[in-house]
């Protein structure tokens, strides 16, 4: 019987040690203890993941919540003040630890803690509070303090322990002797780290190599670094083997084609189908293969046929009621840029050129991006230009020689907009004051350290709000709250917000090490989800820019 308390001892342990032979040593003797049926799972909570990536169900368990359940689990009517609490989760195990609890009935099992996750995914509608607050009651009752600590933090997706993706990966290398390399292409085809965890120590290398790309399972996106401008992009990629491309500011899309039948993916990995009805039309008719993977951009247009702004996309994205009435108020219209699969070819490992030209037999009549490939950093600087003229955001710059990797944010592709914007996360919010009070109005915001996988801060700032956006931003952010202390709301890590900013500098008020001047909010960016957000280390490649 495997306990999740021997989770919970491992996290800690991971969690004391920032050495990476030791992390991976954990971790390989861990996940080769399990039974196959529990490998992926496992692998899965190691990181604070529930349910794979592309996988629609979600927790939504508030912090409101779990300070109830707590309550009541220690017989209390409030919980007193924790101090010296480095998290939500490490605060109820203190919590816990005060009032004497024990754990009631037998231990529990992983399996059984993990099925409890799922169930709670699926209550919903009327009574669903007082039926999730029930199964949580029985969880914590069963729980010893350090074990409720632990599903705390699978429940708000906040570990602080150090561990990430990247370290899962490398541990099961050397633990299998599997080539890292092997391992990696892996999850960028699955984006699953139990999936590949479970093939690599039950089937070993010959199980990695059937995780390849499905039709109808999209993949990872390939994602950019920044370029601060064209001469910056062309000291780090060659003149004349370097692709200019229009970057549009709509929603990334990743389409399957199988036959006549259609699946329209985001750049999380959530299904769009049924809200771009017009686009899986236009696909159907106009993608001249059988079977395809292809990539691009839905934009929303104005009656001229200009780009409209980026919110309006979003109200369209993921919408699966009054959709014909959605697409008479706001159309949108599909632009492609990469090919990634045709009729039993595979495109990752081709060039980026030959990509650009197997998209160019695969597209028909639906339209690419405009692209160039300049001989000048003038002729290049003169394309930037043509592409704002056009309402667009800016361009991205891709090496034609490069390969598409998924999951992966390396210096084949850089993205480069006249003012640099950073993807953060809002970690917590100050309570206003003046025309702002009662609303949520400084948000502070977060970068994740690569090392540690920890949100670690980098600024505030109320600006880039309307009235209507702060009361909207109140309420979501109450949702997404776990803890409140001297007038700040902490929250779970999920709201990204694109951050405009002048400059980073050294900062010794923030552990990050770096902080922002004068960021503003340009948008909240639900599109992307919060491992795709900038590093602290980015920001620390801009110091002084």
């Amino acid at each position: 019987m495997n306990t999740f308390e021997q989770l919970a001892d491992l996290e800690e342990r991971l969690a004391a040690t920032k050495k990476k032979l030791e992390h991976a040593a954990l971790i390989g003797a861990y996940l080769q203890s399990l039974p196959s049926g529990e490998i992926a799972l496992a692998a899965r909570l190691l990181i604070g993941r529930v349910f794979s990536e592309g996988d629609p169900r979600i927790l939504n368990v508030s912090g409101a919540a779990i300070e109830r359940v707590v309550a009541q689990t220690i017989g209390t009517s409030e919980l007193a003040r924790v101090d010296g609490a480095v998290d939500f989760g490490d605060a109820v195990e203190k919590i816990l630890r005060q009032a004497g609890h024990t754990r009631q009935g037998a231990p529990l099992t992983l399996d059984e803690v993990w099925h409890a996750y799922e169930e709670l995914a699926t209550l919903s509608g009327p009574g669903s509070r007082e039926r999730k607050d029930a199964r949580l009651r029985e969880l914590f009752e069963r729980a010893s303090a350090l074990e409720a600590k632990y599903i705390v933090k699978h429940l708000i997706r906040e570990m602080r322990v150090g561990v990430n993706e990247g370290t899962l990966l490398d541990a099961l290398a050397r633990t299998t002797g599997i080539p890292g390399a092997t391992i990696r292409r892996a999850y960028q085809f699955t984006g699953d780290v139990g999936k590949v965890a479970e093939a690599a120590l039950v089937q070993g290398e010959q199980g990695l190599g059937h995780l390849e790309p499905t039709l109808g399972h999209p993949l990872k996106p390939m994602l950019a670094q920044s370029a601060v401008d064209i001469p910056d992009a062309f000291t780090q990629m060659p003149l004349g083997e370097t692709a200019l491309e229009y970057k549009l500011d709509g929603a990334r899309v990743q389409i399957h084609k199988s036959g006549d039948a259609i699946r329209v993916f985001s750049r999380s990995l959530a299904e769009l189908t049924y809200s771009l009805p017009e686009i899986v039309d236009e696909v159907r008719r106009e993608i001249k293969a059988r079977d395809a993977i292809v990539e691009g951009e839905v934009i929303a247009l104005t009656p001229e046929g200009r780009p409209r702004p980026f919110q309006d996309i979003m109200r369209r994205i993921g919408r699966e009621r009054d959709v014909a009435e959605m697409q008479r108020e706001i159309p949108v219209k599909l632009y492609l840029f990469d090919c990634l699969y045709r009729d039993g070819e595979l495109f990752i490992d081709r060039p980026n050129a030959a990509r650009w030209q197997a998209l160019t037999e695969v597209a028909g009549g639906i339209a690419r991006v405009e692209r160039r490939v300049p001989e000048s950093v003038a002729e290049g600087q003169a394309f930037l230009k043509q592409a704002q003229d056009a309402g667009h955001e800016g361009v991205m710059a891709k090496l034609l020689a490069s390969p598409y990797l998924p999951g992966e944010r390396g210096k084949h592709w850089l993205k480069i907009k006249p003012i640099i914007t950073l993807d953060l996360v809002i970690v917590a919010a100050d309570w206003g004051y003046g025309r702002r009070t009662g609303w949520l109005s400084n948000v502070h915001l977060a970068a994740r350290d690569s090392e540690t996988n920890e949100w670690l801060e980098v600024g505030k700032t109320f600006k880039g709000f309307t009235d209507a956006e702060f009361k909207a931003l109140t309420d979501r952010l109450l949702a997404l709250k776990v803890k409140e202390t001297r007038g700040t709301v902490w929250v779970k890590p999920q709201i990204v917000a694109e951050v405009a900013f002048n400059n980073v500098q050294t900062s010794p008020q923030y552990k990050s090490g770096v902080a922002l001047r004068f960021a503003r909010v340009v948008r909240l960016r639900d599109d992307k989800p919060p491992e795709e957000t900038d590093t602290v280390e980015t920001l620390k490649r801009l110091l002084g820019d």
